[in-house]
């Protein structure tokens, strides 16, 4: 879809999360790819950190940063597959008002363009909560590519035609 290049280019302040036991700042190569590309589009990196894989610390994290002025959209790579340490999303239930559902779908796929059936493993997600985007990705950087250039990239742009989520961000807190 094309971008009116008429309008201005918005940079939102995005907080991103790699979801983990294993991986420390040397190692965090999803995170990285995700902070490359949030950077590179022209967006602010709001925040960023390591979290382990355990529902507690992760809904504190995303609620501070859902509580932080200064954070417009929270992108969480890793903890999204089947594995018994695996609750990026039930993390995420616990925080979200509203889903996205078609974010998950149009994830798995493009992804099943890249890794075929394998991404049926993958229980990426997005929601609303409180005003903030909430996006869940796998932890591989192959999954953030595809999630972020796929869908990420363009929805939020606000030049992005014919709508984008940047555009919804005043009225994301109507009632």
């Amino acid at each position: 879809m094309p971008l009116d290049e008429s309008l201005a280019f918005v940079p939102l302040r995005i907080a991103a999360a790699t979801v983990s036991d294993t991986r420390v700042a040397a190692t965090d190569t999803s995170g990285d790819t995700l902070v490359a590309r949030i950077t590179t589009a022209g967006h602010v990196l709001a925040a960023r950190a390591i979290i382990r894989d355990e529902v507690p610390p992760l809904v504190v994290q995303m609620n501070a940063w859902i509580d932080d002025p200064g954070v417009d959209v929270i992108i969480t790579t890793g903890g999204t597959g089947v594995t018994g340490r695996d609750v990026t999303p039930e993390a995420f239930e616990q925080i979200i008002e509203k889903p996205i559902p078609g974010f998950g779908e149009l994830f798995r796929w493009l992804s099943f363009q890249t890794i075929g059936t394998s991404t049926i493993q993958s229980r990426a997600c997005a929601g609303l909560a409180r005003g903030t985007y909430i996006f869940c990705l796998p932890g591989s950087p192959g999954a953030v590519k595809d999630g972020w250039d796929g869908i990420l990239a363009s929805q939020l742009d606000a030049r992005h035609r014919p709508c984008n989520f940047v555009e919804l961000l005043p009225r994301l807190r109507e009632r």
